[in-house]
């Protein structure tokens, strides 16, 4: 039976283009998704991923910075993976590497690391913080990448552009 309502995107038809994160490059396009097949496993990946780096915190938070360590990183790269069901693996990688965004993608990719070495090699669950911290900041710069004129509005509210 077939579903009603804005969740079935297939009976839309042309009330939804085909755009840049519909393409036919998606990781998954071979295996016969449909969009919102697709936009089902976005979702529940960005959703487990979530899941993940939220219990990874509150075992931070507890003192266990082995499993915080685990189960941040695995949240932080399941979120990441959950955007390959809309644009694709290989798209994805080339535009988080364009010269606009490579910094914010290897501080972004650098802080995941740090994390596991605050928490392996250091001990010190402070400089876990403080590599969280500088992952959120280096994500926001990334995504902004994404939006026109982004990163110049933020630059203004804090007076530096």
């Amino acid at each position: 039976m077939a579903s009603k309502g804005w969740f079935n995107l297939e009976t839309a038809g042309n009330a939804i283009p085909e755009t840049q994160f519909f393409e036919g490059d998606s990781a998954f396009s071979a295996l016969g998704l449909t969009r919102t097949q697709r936009l089902y496993g976005f979702a529940g990946c960005f959703a487990v991923g979530f899941l993940l780096s939220i219990l990874g915190s509150v075992m931070l938070f507890i003192g266990s910075l082995t499993t915080f360590a685990l189960l941040y990183a695995l949240g932080t790269v399941v979120s990441l993976i959950s955007t390959g069901f809309l644009i694709g693996f290989f798209k994805q990688i080339k535009l988080m590497f364009k010269p606009v965004r490579i910094i914010a993608t290897i501080l972004f990719l650098a802080s995941i690391a740090l994390i596991f070495v605050g928490a392996f090699v250091l001990d010190s669950g402070i400089l876990c913080i403080i590599f969280v911290i500088i992952e959120y900041l280096a994500f926001l710069w990334y995504t902004l990448s994404y939006i026109p004129y982004a990163r110049t509005a933020v630059l203004r509210i804090f007076g530096m552009a």
